[in-house]
């Protein structure tokens, strides 16, 4: 089990790097056509909002009472996240199960960000939230996502945007904390 678990999060960590390098070419495109369009009046600021419907993955929450999560509730990986994170096991196996599917909703909020995505985090404790920072032009925005894909269908995880351009306290590779 904790092979699968480190495959899964070694994928899950490949498809971010994916995610935010393939854009380019597209935001190529944007830039031009970008540049042709005027604007009459360049003093107001127009906020980016997220368009939730696009988002929307079409699926209905599932019944938590009799959800079959993929990590059984007493799984070494289910105890080790209650016991680093200080929640019971139900809410470890719950946060687990959203946290490797995260990157269904993540991708999809992405494709309407482009150059005002800055960083994403995902809260952990009682109630997981993908929290993601943007640049000050984005609305602030909250949206409850439902997963579709079978890992994790009909879970829902909460997401927040938040147009504050914090960037991830996480050090790249070689970096160190001063």
């Amino acid at each position: 089990m904790a092979k699968r678990l480190t495959s899964m999060i070694i994928i899950a960590a490949a498809s971010m790097w994916a995610l935010t390098g393939c854009n380019q070419g597209a935001e190529t495109a944007n830039q031009s056509s970008e540049a042709a369009e005027t604007t009459v009046e360049t003093s107001a600021v127009t906020a980016h909002t997220i368009d939730w419907s696009l988002v929307d993955s079409g699926e209905t929450p599932a019944n938590l009472a009799s959800y079959q999560y993929p990590f059984a509730l007493d799984s070494q990986n289910v105890r080790d996240y209650a016991e680093y994170f200080d929640v019971d096991a139900a809410t470890a196996q719950h946060n687990l199960t959203i946290s490797m599917a995260s990157n269904e909703a993540l991708s999809k909020v992405l494709d309407q960000l482009s150059e005002q995505y800055v960083s994403h985090e995902l809260t952990d404790g009682n109630e997981m939230t993908l929290v993601i920072h943007t640049t000050p032009d984005v609305a602030a925005s909250r949206y409850d996502y439902v997963l579709s894909d079978d890992f994790a269908k009909g879970l829902v995880l909460p997401i927040e945007i938040k147009p504050d351009g914090k960037k991830s306290d996480v050090k790249a590779h070689g970096e160190v904390a001063e």
